[in-house]
C-alpha cells in the first residue's frame, strides 16, 4: 500500500474515504452517504456533514433526530462547505464536537495544518497567508487552491466558521460571558461577533444561550469545561498507561482517570484537567480562564496529544490484513498513538531517554523542568512548574545543563536543539513534508533516525513514521536487520505509525518505550 493510498471498510452501508468523491464545492457522494447517513454508524462522524434543504440546518450522520428524506439532503465534507451554502448548525447533534479527518495526503495535510494556523491565531491578514505558503512551499496562489479543494471556501471562509464554531460550543456548555466567548473565538470585538453570528446562524448569540443554559446557574468558577469528541473505539486506559510512562516530573501528571499537565502558550499560562466521559464518545477537558486567549491553540494541541483526529475503523481494517498484528488489532481496537502537547518538550525528554531507563529518564526529566520551568501556582501539588521553552534553554550553557546529571554528549544536543526552535529554523509540529523535518533532526548532533522516527510519529503526527532499528520492533519481527525490518513494514504504510504502536504494546508495559 503506498502512502496516498486509501482504506476501504468492507461493510456494505460504510461511508469510507475511498468510497467518496470530494468536489470543487465540498460536497460528495450522496448515494453512498445516505447508507452512511442511515446506518448512523459512529465511525462517520465527522467524516461528512448532512444540510436538510427542508429546515436549512446541517448535522452529523449520527444525530439523533429522524432521519430527512433522501431528496431533501445535500452532503458535505466540511462544516465549512455546509456553512458556505447557508446551512446553520444544528443543536441537537451540534456539528462543533464532530472529530476531524483524519489526513490521508499531502494537499489534505496541507489543508488540515493551515485549519491548525488559523486556530493558533496565526493569520490574521494576506501578508500571514503568504508567510505560510511560504512554509510549505507553495506560492499563495498554490494554497488557496488546496484549500478550496479540499475544503470548498477560501482561507477567510475557514477562518470564519471555525471561530463561529468555537463560540458556539461555549456558549452552549459554558457560562462565561458573551464579550468573552466572543474574544476567545478570536472576533475583534463584540459588535463584530454579534454581527456575523447573527447573519451566519439568523440568531443571537444570547438567544443560542437561552435554548442551552441554564440562565440562573452558579457564579463562574476559575475553570470551565469543554468536550472533545472522537470516533471509538478508544482504550482510554491505554492512553493514559503510556502517558504515565512518559509524564515529566512537575509538569505532567497521570492517575488512573485523568491526564493534568501546566500549559504556557505564548504570555498566557494556566493548567489544564482531562477525563474521559462514561457515556459519550468524549473528553472532558477543564481548563483555567486564564487560557481562554489562547483556547483554539490549546483545543488542537490536545486534539494532537490524545489523537483524537484518527480514524480507527480505517486503520484497523489496514493492518489487520497483516497476519503478524490482526491478534493485537483484535485485542486493541482502535489503538491511537499518543502525540505531543509540545513537540519542543517531547523531543527534550526524548533526547533525556536514549540508552536509559524509562525511569532514570523521567528522574532526568523532573530535575530539568525543576531547573529551567517558570514556578506556578496550581490546585495539584505535583504540577509547579511550567515547560521549559526552547528560548530559555538556548540561553543555558552546557555546564548548567550537565550539572543535573545530564551527559555532555546530551547536553550538547539539547542546546543545538533550542538554538534551532527559537530562532524558528526547525518547528517541530505536525507539517505536511516530515521527511524533511526528520533530516533536520538527524542533522543534529545526538540525534539518530530512531529519535528522529519517534518524534515525528508523536509530535509531528506523521501516520507513517518507522523506527527501524527499534530493537524492540526488530526483535518481535524475528531479529531482522534494520533494512530487513524497513523493507517488512511496506505492507503497513500509511499507517506504520500505529503498527509500531502495536508492536510495543505486545510485550505489556514493559514494552512501552522511551
Amino acid at each position: 500500500m503506498s502512502e496516498n493510498s486509501e482504506c476501504e471498510d468492507e461493510t456494505p452501508a460504510m461511508f469510507s474515504v475511498r468510497h467518496y468523491r470530494r468536489k470543487e464545492n465540498g460536497m460528495i457522494d450522496s448515494d453512498i452517504a445516505w447508507q452512511a447517513l442511515t446506518s448512523r454508524d459512529t465511525r462517520f462522524d465527522g467524516v461528512f456533514f448532512v444540510g436538510v434543504t427542508s429546515t436549512g440546518i446541517y448535522c452529523r450522520p449520527i444525530c439523533p433526530v429522524k432521519a430527512p428524506l433522501q431528496k431533501n439532503c445535500l452532503f458535505f465534507a466540511n462544516a465549512e462547505a455546509a456553512e458556505k451554502a447557508k446551512f446553520r448548525p444544528c443543536l441537537r447533534c451540534r456539528p462543533e464536537l464532530a472529530p476531524g479527518n483524519a489526513p490521508v495526503d499531502n494537499s489534505h495535510r496541507v489543508a488540515d495544518l493551515l485549519v491548525q494556523r488559523l486556530e493558533q491565531g496565526a493569520i490574521d491578514e494576506t501578508e500571514s497567508l503568504e508567510e505560510i505558503a511560504a512554509q510549505f512551499d507553495l506560492s499563495l496562489r498554490q494554497l488557496r487552491r488546496i484549500v478550496h479543494k479540499e475544503l470548498g471556501v477560501s482561507p477567510l471562509e475557514l477562518r470564519q466558521t471555525r471561530r463561529l464554531l468555537l463560540a458556539k460550543q461555549l456558549l452552549t456548555e459554558t457560562a462565561l460571558p458573551v464579550t468573552d466567548i466572543a474574544y476567545a473565538s478570536g472576533f475583534a470585538s463584540l459588535r463584530r461577533f454579534n454581527d456575523v453570528f447573527q447573519r451566519c446562524y439568523r440568531m443571537s448569540p444570547s438567544q443560542l444561550r437561552k435554548t442551552v443554559v441554564d440562565e440562573h446557574a452558579p457564579p463562574l468558577n476559575s475553570t470551565s469545561t469543554l468536550e472533545l469528541s472522537y470516533r471509538p473505539p478508544f482504550d482510554w486506559q491505554i492512553m493514559l498507561d503510556f502517558l504515565r510512562g512518559h509524564a515529566v516530573l512537575h509538569i505532567e501528571h497521570v492517575d488512573d482517570i485523568s491526564y493534568s499537565r501546566t500549559v504556557a502558550l505564548g504570555h498566557h499560562q494556566g493548567w489544564i484537567r482531562v477525563t474521559h466521559h462514561q457515556k459519550k464518545p468524549v473528553l472532558l477537558v477543564e481548563f483555567t480562564h486564564s487560557l481562554l486567549p489562547v483556547l483554539p491553540a490549546l483545543l488542537r494541541r490536545l486534539r494532537n496529544l490524545f489523537d483524537l483526529n484518527a480514524q480507527p475503523a480505517c486503520i484497523d481494517e489496514a493492518l489487520r490484513q497483516d497476519p503478524l498484528l490482526a491478534k493485537s488489532v483484535a485485542d486493541f481496537p482502535g489503538l491511537r498513538i499518543p502525540g505531543a502537547f509540545d513537540g519542543f518538550e517531547l523531543t527534550v525528554r526524548a533526547i533525556l531517554g536514549q540508552q536509559i531507563t524509562v525511569k532514570a529518564a523521567t528522574t532526568l526529566g523532573g530535575r530539568f523542568a525543576n531547573a529551567f520551568g517558570d514556578k506556578i501556582e496550581t490546585p495539584f501539588p505535583t504540577l509547579s512548574r511550567l515547560p521549559p521553552s526552547a528560548t530559555r534553554i538556548h540561553h543555558a550553557t552546557l555546564d548548567e545543563i550537565a550539572s543535573l546529571g545530564i551527559i555532555s554528549a546530551r547536553a550538547k544536543c539539547i542546546l543545538a536543539l533550542a538554538e534551532a526552535c527559537s530562532s524558528g529554523a526547525l518547528i517541530l509540529d505536525a507539517c505536511p513534508w516530515p521527511q524533511k523535518i526528520i533530516a533536520q533532526l538527524k542533522a543534529l548532533p545526538g540525534i539518530g533516525d530512531w529519535t528522529a522516527q519517534y518524534v515525528a510519529m508523536r509530535a509531528l503526527r506523521w501516520p507513517d513514521a518507522f523506527p527501524a532499528g527499534d530493537i524492540v520492533i526488530r526483535n518481535n519481527l524475528g531479529g531482522m536487520t534494520a533494512k530487513q525490518a524497513e523493507q517488512r513494514s511496506a505492507v503497513w504504510r500509511p499507517w506504520r505509525s500505529y503498527a509500531v504502536m502495536h508492536i510495543w504494546r505486545s510485550l505489556g508495559k514493559n514494552g512501552i518505550r522511551k
